[in-house]
Order: structure tokens, then C-alpha cells, then sequence
């Protein structure tokens, strides 16, 4: 046997070893059988020394914390979930909030523990709830969050209950509460679970591996576990941590031991060695794993696994930005966490959906808008290979406020495709000694984590101020002021400078004549916020700039609200590169030109159904690609040749005349693309186009599927915006719809949805335990329907609390 066959065998035996041994330690799903109610339970007056304990109101409404309340009327949900999404369309709500009603619900979930699970390490874990909320465990109040987006753990080893006791928990949330100004949904959006370790174990995100270069090939990852021991005496322990790559090889070992001391948390540290790794990058987005295990006297006690990237990151004030010592223009996006028929509760398959319609744009970096994201996104950033500018959501120095920032930094910083921190976006203080001296102090609380990132913050304004917070960054982040690119790097020679946000610009899918009466922007990257730039502009700018290291579009995606120029009935915004189901805009076809160099691109807008009087009429047509050179054709009749404009793209004036019009590019005289748009018959039939071959059936996985309407010959029709009912087998559930149509009304919720200038969404899930395969009917009126079969992968359920009724 070869020496790495060797190796590889003995790494999945040490694995299959780890897995076997630390069976003591789970982390268990809680998503499942949560009993919800919408509205508020209120709270009786207490005016009188003896009326919590005589007043039966009173006691019905306390007992909402207790296992004897009787919530049989309550709605069983599985998390995560929004109720915001599930409502109706309100002109008299937040603008803000997507004209969605968000109020107060409640929450409950029953579980048993065994008497094994005694003597155990018990917490609860929330990633997140929005907004706020008030926690009870077994009628206690165990916790107050006051941020939708930071994740909390509960320690409840002390208080819960064994064998026939029932334990609860009781959660209000206060979704009226905003964090921010844009659409957060309502409700415990975010994964919950159960954590079981030994007493003495490594604490929640208590594993830092994060490598670093020390010379040539020679790297070093510096290891931090912080050891809790809830037991009744000090225990000696042997702390150890492997590292695998992607095929189980086992690469270094290293341990120390330690003391671990009771109800004492305590940080130990070491060091292993690595010569030559596979590099992290974003075209080769190589993982590592670190399985970190406390031992006793030989015995597995706790682990925690880690993925890792061995990565270089820095910055140059006149050339820009660098990953593994190559010069990398940062084409990224900004986004905030929603998707249509979904709200904020996204699936996990959704978050990879997401990423890898921007991978096929071309971007290679995602800014978080303006708070922590889901750690799935992470998860997805680092199998896919983009960058991530992970967002702290308040600018504020209370001990509160640098909590959720530690947090933030001690949950993020394994990622290799967190690459930065920001601080804040956009705050009043920016420009101010108050705003310098607050931001000295966060950025310091940051590198008391990690000193491998720098810090930046999306400023705004300030810039040029006396005294403003950019003075205490690591790299200058600016919102806009694209105007002040050249002179702000003249001013500050030595400053690293990004655009934190940039363009945008307005476009309403399918639309090519802009009605401000009817809130429709047209989609030729022509209209623009008056702070913002079109996206060609706004690109252009900074690629004409080596000192700038790139920037981040606003926004990747529309979003639920802030439908900003408009105002009602427009209910989600119109910046997004795609819509708010992943439907290319124009803009999409403009970056992926501008940003693929390996492949060739090549776009035709807008569709060629007009009507019969605009025969003869001009219509704008636009070309977007990379070629050298296009050729446009109408009923294969030559109109022109142009050189390509990489900035700009290419514009004709075409008379319209029904039939087919198409480009072809050319690249040093030879034909590399060609694209077509053709002037359809009515509509005959609908297709179903799942993202994928194939779902688990896990009950956890989910998929959209694109509906589209052809005509006779099989061609799509971009101008079709029929009612379409699905029906679905018992294999999978519906759990959203839409259509990227931001003047909708139509519920996100259902079993139908409008085409939207040729395009609508349907969003499964599959159920648990489910096999064979999902088959999904489309119907509409006097079409031909269309049913698809698609094949489930078996697969088993996450562990998971069983639930009592």
C-alpha cells in the first residue's frame, strides 16, 4: 500500500474513531413542533400585593410559560419562519417593512430529557429572532435579546428537568421592533437547537483555527479552545486538534494538555504546522477540516469540528487588492437576506441557490446588508469561493453592543471567505471625533479575536472632516460619493481605499419603456438613485482606478421593501442585479460581460413581441458582451457591425419589423457567440425548469422551479403574465411563490402565481422520510400543462429533540 493510501486509510479510521467516541456529544435539531400564536397574550395590571397569586386571569396568562398551558389551539409551525411573509399587503404598514404587518407572537416547544443527559452540559441555541424577544425555560426568565440578528446560547444544565419531566420553552417576539430599514419578517427565522456535551467540553464557537503564512510554504495555524467543565471538581485534560483535507488525509496533529477548572471558562493555545496547502481562492475554493477533542485518561470527552482555508489577504493603497499574493479587483455585491415567497426564513438549499446565480454573474465578493448573516451563507461563501464583508449591525460602544461584536467576530472568523469586518454603514457620527472615537475602540475589541482581517466601515459621509472614523480604519470604505474617489486617495496617500457600496441603479425585469405613473423603471441602465450611478458608470469608475480595491453593487438582489423611487403600490425594491426570485435584470448580462473572462458572453434586450403599431417604429436594442466586435442582424439582414464598448456595451436604433433579431460576436475575426430574441406565437404550454436534477428527501431540502410559457414552436414568451396553479405529490410541500414583479400584491403564500414578463417561481420542500420522486403540475387557462418528475435522493432527517405533545 502506497504511503498515501496509507495515510488516507488512517485518517477515515481516526474520523470514523472521532464520530464513535464523542457519541455523548449531539447537536440536535429543535426546528420541528414549535406551537405559535400571532398576536399578544397581554399581561394582566398588577395594582394589589396578592393578585398574581389570587387573580385567575392572571395566573392563565402566566401559565403561557409553564408545560400544563394547554396551546392545542396554537398552529404547529416547523422553523424557520416568518410570519411577516405569510400576511397581506398593507398600504397603512411600513414602507420600510415591505408594507407587511409584523406585531407580536408567541412561541412554544416541549422536550424530554433522559436521566442520562444528566451530569450533561445543556444549552439552547438560537441563530436567530427577529426582533426582539423574551425567553422563558421551565416559567424562568432565561434571556432578553435585543438584536434580530445575533445568535444566543442558554446554558439551562441547572434547570432542566429528566425523565418524566416535561420541559419548555416560551419565547415572545416583539417584531414591531426594527433593527434596521428594510424588510427583517417576524419571528424565529433562523435554525434552533439542542446541544449535549460531556461537563467538561469546549464552549459554542470556543475553536479558533484560522491559518497563517509564516514564509514560502511553510504555514502555521495558531489554535485558541476555550475548555467550560460544569462539574463539581477540577479535571485534567488532554486538548487535541487534527487537521484533514477534503479527502480525509490526515495533513498535522497537535495537543496540549490543561486544567480544566470548575465554572471557569479558560482559553487554551498551540500551534500546528502545515508545509505547501492547497490554497483557498475564489476560482479553487479548497477546505481544510480541524477536529478539535477534549480527552480524558484516553476517552473523547467533547469535539468540535472546523473548516478552514489557507488564504492571503491584503491591500495596497495604489494597487488595490490581493488574495495569495494576486492582484483580485473585488466585483461584489451588497444583499440583504431575503427571497420572495420565503421572507427572511430561508432554507439552507436557498442560501446556495443565491450564491451560485451570483458565481454565474461573475461576482466574487458579497457584502451583508448591514448585519451578521445566517451562518449557512458563510457556509455556502466558503464551498463556492466568495469573499464575504461581514457586517456588524449598531454602531455603539455599550457593553451590549460590543457583546454582539465579539460574537460576530468569534463566530465568523473561521471562514475563509470573511475577508473583512465592517463596523457600521452609513451612521450619523461617521464625520465626527465621537464617530473617530468610537470606531478606534470597536475596531480594538475586534482585534482582540482576530488581528488577521482588516476592519473597514461604509462611510457615507465624514470623509474629509477633521476628524471622522475612516482615521481609524484599516481600509477607507465609501458609500457613493463616487466623485470623490480622486481626490480623497490625493488627500490620503497611504489610505486602502473600497467602495462599500456603489450604483444604485433602477430596473424593473422585462420593462424597456420607463412610466413613472405606473412605477415601472425601465431595464437599459439608464435610470439611478441621485446619490448613486448607473451600473456602468459605476463599475467604470472603479476599474479605471487601480488604488481602488473594487467595490459592492447595490444590490445583488431586489429585497422585500424600501421600493425606492416609488412608494405604493410597489411593495420590494428595484436595485437588484436580479430579482427577488433570481431572475436576471439587464444588469446581470452587463456585469457578467464585464466580469467572466472565461467565457463568452453574449446578451440581446429587449424581447421582439411588440405590437402591430410599432411596426416601423425605433426600438432601443442593446448588445452586452465581451466579444471584440458584434454583428447585428435582422431577418438575417445586416444592420451594422460595432466594436464592442466593454464599459458602455452597444446600442442600435432598430425599426421593428416581427421576425428574428440576432447578434454574433467575434473575437480577432472569428465567431465566438450568438444570441438571438424572436418574435413569438400565443401562448400554447408551460415548462417547469427545476434548479436541479434531483432533491433530498431529508425534509429540509428545497428548490425553485422556473414556470415558463411557450408558444407552438417551443419558444419562450417574455411578454406572458398568465395565472398559474401547481399542484404537488405528498412527497414535498409548496413553500413559496413569486414572480419579481415589485407592483405584485398577490400572496407569497399558496398554490398559484402570475407570470411576470414571462417568468414566475414556485419554491418546494421536500418532506421528511420522503421517496420515489416529486411530481409538480402547472396549469393555466387554455394552455397545455406541464408536470415534472424529479428524482429524491434519500436521505436522512437531522437529528433532531422529538417533540411532546
Amino acid at each position: 500500500m502506497s504511503d498515501i493510501l496509507k495515510h488516507s486509510f488512517i485518517g477515515l479510521l481516526l474520523l470514523f474513531t472521532f464520530h464513535n467516541a464523542v457519541a455523548q456529544s449531539e447537536k440536535l435539531s429543535l426546528d420541528k413542533g414549535w406551537k405559535f400564536y400571532q398576536g399578544d397574550i397581554i399581561f394582566p395590571i398588577i395594582t394589589g400585593h396578592n393578585e398574581p397569586q389570587n387573580s385567575e386571569e392572571a395566573r392563565k396568562v402566566w401559565d403561557t410559560r409553564l408545560a400544563t398551558y394547554n396551546d392545542n389551539n396554537w398552529r404547529t409551525v416547523t422553523l424557520p419562519h416568518d410570519w411577516a411573509i405569510e400576511g397581506k399587503l398593507d398600504s397603512t404598514e411600513n414602507i420600510a417593512q415591505g408594507y407587511y404587518k409584523r406585531g407580536i407572537g408567541w412561541y412554544r416547544r416541549k422536550f424530554r430529557l433522559s436521566n442520562a443527559d444528566k451530569g450533561k452540559y445543556l444549552e439552547l441555541q438560537f441563530d436567530g429572532i427577529s426582533t426582539n424577544c423574551t425567553v422563558w425555560f421551565n416559567g424562568m426568565i432565561v434571556k432578553r435579546n435585543w438584536c434580530g440578528y445575533t445568535s444566543f446560547y442558554i446554558d439551562i444544565s441547572s434547570m432542566a428537568k429528566f425523565e418524566d419531566g416535561i420541559n419548555i420553552i416560551t419565547i415572545r417576539v416583539d417584531a414591531d421592533a426594527m433593527d434596521g430599514w428594510w424588510y427583517e419578517g417576524a419571528g424565529i427565522y433562523r435554525h434552533t437547537w439542542l446541544a449535549k456535551r460531556s461537563s467538561v467540553h469546549i464552549q459554542t464557537n470556543g475553536v479558533y483555527a484560522n491559518p497563517v503564512k509564516e514564509n514560502y510554504n511553510n504555514w502555521t495555524i495558531p489554535i485558541e479552545v476555550t475548555t467550560e467543565n460544569n462539574g463539581n471538581t477540577k479535571q485534567p485534560v488532554e486538548i487535541e486538534s487534527s487537521l484533514f483535507d477534503k479527502n480525509n488525509l490526515l495533513i498535522a496533529r497537535q495537543s496540549v494538555t490543561a486544567i480544566a477548572d470548575v465554572l471557569k471558562p479558560d482559553n487554551v493555545y498551540f500551534t500546528m504546522n502545515v508545509h505547501n496547502p492547497v490554497l483557498w481562492s475564489v476560482d479553487n475554493p479548497v477546505l481544510y477540516k480541524v477536529v478539535t477533542q477534549i480527552k480524558k485518561d484516553g476517552n473523547v470527552l467533547d469535539e468540535q469540528i472546523t473548516k478552514c482555508g489557507f488564504r492571503t489577504i491584503r491591500f495596497d493603497a495604489n494597487t488595490g487588492f490581493y488574495l495569495n499574493d494576486k492582484p483580485l479587483k473585488i466585483q461584489g455585491v451588497c444583499n440583504h437576506q431575503d427571497h420572495a415567497g420565503l421572507g427572511v426564513a430561508i432554507p439552507d438549499a436557498i442560501w446556495a441557490f443565491r450564491m451560485r446565480k451570483l458565481k454565474e454573474m461573475g461576482v466574487n465578493a458579497y457584502r451583508i446588508a448591514h448585519n451578521p448573516p445566517a451562518n449557512e451563507l458563510l457556509d455556502a461563501c466558503d464551498s463556492l469561493g466568495l469573499l464575504v464583508l461581514d457586517e456588524n449591525r449598531n454602531f455603539n460602544i455599550s457593553d451590549d453592543y460590543l457583546a454582539q461584536l465579539k460574537w460576530m467576530v468569534k463566530r465568523d472568523r473561521n471562514h475563509p471567505s470573511v475577508f473583512m469586518w465592517s463596523i457600521f454603514n452609513e451612521e450619523p457620527l461617521q464625520g465626527s471625533l465621537q464617530g473617530y472615537q468610537m470606531a478606534r475602540r470597536m475596531q480594538e475589541k475586534i482585534k482582540e479575536y482576530d488581528t488577521t482581517r482588516p476592519v473597514t466601515a461604509a462611510m457615507n459621509g465624514g470623509l474629509f472632516n477633521e476628524q471622522n472614523a475612516a482615521q481609524a480604519m484599516d481600509v477607507v470604505g465609501i458609500n457613493y460619493q463616487h466623485a470623490l474617489y480622486d481626490s480623497f486617495h490625493t488627500t490620503n496617500p497611504a489610505a486602502k481605499i473600497i467602495s462599500t457600496e456603489t450604483s444604485s441603479a433602477f430596473e424593473t425585469r422585462g420593462e424597456y419603456v420607463t412610466d413613472m405613473d405606473k412605477n415601472i423603471s425601465d431595464s437599459y441602465d439608464i435610470q439611478f438613485a441621485f446619490w448613486g450611478a448607473t451600473h456602468r458608470i459605476g463599475w467604470k469608475l472603479l476599474e479605471e482606478r487601480p488604488y481602488m480595491a473594487g467595490g459592492f453593487i447595490w444590490t445583488g438582489f431586489d429585497y422585500h421593501g424600501e421600493p425606492t423611487p416609488f412608494r405604493w403600490p410597489s411593495v420590494n425594491s428595484f436595485f437588484g442585479i436580479l430579482d427577488l426570485c433570481g431572475f436576471p435584470k439587464t444588469a446581470f448580462w452587463i456585469h457578467q460581460a464585464q466580469w467572466r473572462k472565461d467565457i463568452d458572453v453574449l446578451h440581446l434586450v429587449p424581447h421582439w413581441n411588440w405590437p402591430a403599431d410599432s411596426i416601423g417604429k425605433n426600438i432601443k436594442v442593446m448588445a452586452l458582451s465581451n466579444a471584440d466586435e458584434i454583428k447585428l442582424l435582422l431577418n438575417d439582414k445586416l444592420i451594422s457591425i460595432q466594436k464592442a464598448d466593454k464599459y458602455e456595451m452597444n446600442t442600435w436604433q432598430v425599426p421593428f419589423a416581427p421576425g428574428k433579431l440576432e447578434a454574433i460576436g467575434y473575437k480577432n475575426g472569428k465567431e465566438v457567440s450568438r444570441y438571438k430574441v424572436e418574435t413569438t406565437g400565443a401562448p400554447f404550454a408551460l415548462q417547469l425548469i427545476p434548479d436541479r436534477n434531483y432533491i433530498n428527501g431529508d425534509g429540509t431540502d428545497a428548490m425553485p422551479i422556473t414556470v415558463k410559457a411557450l408558444d407552438a414552436k417551443g419558444r419562450e414568451i417574455p411578454t406572458a403574465n398568465m395565472m398559474v396553479h401547481f399542484s404537488i405529490n405528498t412527497t414535498a410541500t409548496i413553500i413559496g411563490v413569486g414572480n419579481g414583479n415589485p407592483n405584485s400584491h398577490e400572496p407569497e403564500k399558496g398554490n398559484q402565481r402570475s407570470l411576470f414578463n414571462g417568468l414566475t417561481q414556485v419554491i418546494i420542500q421536500s418532506n421528511e422520510n420522503s421517496e420515489g420522486y416529486v411530481e409538480l403540475t402547472a396549469t393555466a387557462d387554455g394552455m397545455q400543462a406541464a408536470t415534472i418528475k424529479i428524482p429524491i435522493i434519500k436521505k436522512a432527517a437531522k437529528a433532531f429533540v422529538p417533540v411532546v405533545d
